[in-house]
């Protein structure tokens, strides 16, 4: 009989998802994300661009800071990024400079994603996965747009 591992992708984009619903709950955009090394969380983080008015407060710019300071280093390429939505232009540049190991994301970010630029903006040693549990995300952020509105 085999076990099924206990840390899988599905288990950490859940864990970006809490925070995901944390942004919500504060009505920010709902994005959260995780940063995992091994199969520890060493940083969480949500949006927090309304409560500091500040535009660079992406989940991920918050996620990067607290990874960095956790290891004691700027370099977070033996770590995996969990988000629950396609990093914009800005993010993909941050994760470049911290030689990000892998990065997952549920959503395209049809808009404003760095994917939609043509030159790949990750680091070249930056392993990728898309599309897990993006269902989910689609749903949060259309609701919170909708509420908006």
């Amino acid at each position: 009989m085999s076990l099924e591992p206990l840390y899988t992708d599905e288990f950490f984009m859940k864990e970006a998802f809490k925070e995901a619903q944390k942004a919500l709950d504060a009505g920010e955009i709902p994005v959260g994300a995780v940063v995992v090394a091994g199969d520890r969380i060493i940083a969480r983080a949500h949006n927090f661009t309304e409560r500091l008015n500040d535009v660079t407060a992406h989940a991920e710019m918050q996620a990067i800071t607290s990874a960095a300071n956790a290891l004691g280093g700027k370099y977070l390429n033996e770590c995996t990024l969990f988000v629950t939505l396609e990093p914009c232009v800005m993010c993909a540049g941050a994760l470049y400079w911290s030689q990000l190991g892998r990065l997952v994301f549920a959503a395209s970010d049809e808009k404003r994603g760095y994917r939609l630029i043509e030159k790949n903006l990750l680091h070249p040693k930056t392993k990728l996965s898309a599309g897990l549990m993006a269902n989910q995300s689609e749903v949060m952020l259309k609701e919170f747009f909708k509420k908006k509105r």
